[in-house]
């Protein structure tokens, strides 16, 4: 153990020093990220230990070897990497492991991006105290960004640590507990640097593949059944989103007068509230997203909605022109050596050759 603590310290000292190096105004962000991940990693004991003290919970020990299922049927079944990662638990807290800030300027919804070692650039900025997120989300508002302020369950730190299992998820129910395995260990197989849509886009694509499998396995008629119910809601709510970030790309691009476009901008919006309380109607009033609703909304509540979904079709293609696991864990890590708009523009190709085939299918 204390081996392990020297190591994270020299780490967190050279995280540091690079923050040092390339602006004062930075080393607080540097110094509460740095202190986060060193106490999310020195409070993380091996699952088996959690298994075997009898002071913990029956409940909490089923999410346990729940999720020891999920991680072996990962490497197994989906090659995902075998390693330390997941195999640890920390208990939490706080209800998430972190706050990521997403902001946009007034009228554009293009993500503003921070710049990281090892990470590169991407389009948030995460903070383990919620307090301190905020406070950082209104010097962006003074500013006059749109900004929104999300918790964040869980996160990847590309095999650099042996990420814990958190109180934060563990009590998620089992497709969704498993989802979120799969994915975050998928950014330990291909990651872009400075490329959000590609890395979160590859590991939703994991995911989606993985729960379908896990499910064929490991699913009851009542799980499979809740499952569907959940992705029609979740699909139905996407389509909302993706609706309402459309028509205000149109708006922000037409010719219109600026204060034209906010009014529009504030119609836009109403109308999404509007749409979401009928959606909740027809779920018969479940309101699993209402927490997407905490914050007044803006450009950067439907910013990152295309960071998770844009490329998924043209994975999916990948997935469906490589066929095995392997082989497209391969063809997406060869896409990540192409520079960032040659790789889009193969993930937007094969999307469209997909579509095109498929429609070619379906006509009479």
């Amino acid at each position: 153990m204390k081996q392990h603590r020297r190591a994270l310290k020299a780490i967190v000292l050279s995280v540091l020093s690079v923050a040092l190096m390339s602006s004062c105004s930075q080393l607080g962000y540097y110094v509460q990220a740095a202190q986060g991940e060193l106490s999310l990693l020195a409070d993380a004991k091996p699952i088996d230990d959690w298994l075997a003290d009898p002071a913990i919970s029956v409940r909490l020990k089923d999410r346990l070897h729940k999720v020891k299922a999920i991680r072996s049927f990962a490497a197994s079944e989906l090659g995902l990497p075998d390693n330390g990662t997941f195999k640890t638990y920390t208990e939490l807290k706080r209800p998430y492991a972190l706050w990521n800030v997403v902001a946009t300027p007034e009228l554009s919804m293009r993500p503003t991006q921070w710049c990281f070692p090892v990470a590169g650039c991407v389009n948030y900025r995460g903070y383990y105290n919620k307090e301190e997120a905020q406070f950082f989300a209104t010097s962006l508002r003074t500013e006059g960004y749109d900004v929104q302020v999300a918790g964040v369950p869980a996160y990847s730190t590309l095999g650099w640590f042996n990420d814990p299992v958190l109180s934060s998820f563990i009590q998620y129910p089992d497709p969704e507990l498993a989802r979120l395995v799969f994915h975050e260990l998928a950014h330990q197989v291909a990651y872009a640097q400075g490329d959000s849509q590609f890395n979160e886009s590859f590991a939703t694509t994991v995911e989606e593949i993985g729960l379908e499998r896990w499910l064929d396995v490991f699913g009851n008629d009542a799980l499979r059944k809740a499952h569907v119910e959940h992705e029609v809601r979740k699909q139905d709510f996407l389509t909302l989103l993706l609706k309402s970030r459309k028509a205000l790309e149109d708006n922000y691009e037409s010719s219109a007068s600026d204060a034209e476009k906010k009014q529009r901008k504030s119609a836009i919006f109403q109308n999404l509230v509007n749409e979401y309380q009928a959606l909740k109607i027809s779920w018969g009033g479940y309101g699993g997203y209402d927490r997407w609703f905490g914050e007044p909304l803006s450009n950067a509540h439907l910013a990152a909605i295309s960071t998770y979904h844009d490329f998924v079709p043209g994975f999916r293609a990948l997935m469906l022109r490589e066929k095995t696991l392997p082989r497209f864990y391969a063809a997406v890590k060869a896409l990540a050596l192409l520079d960032k708009s040659a790789r889009h523009r193969q993930l937007t190709a094969l999307a469209l050759q997909s579509a095109a085939a498929i429609a070619q299918v379906t006509v009479p």
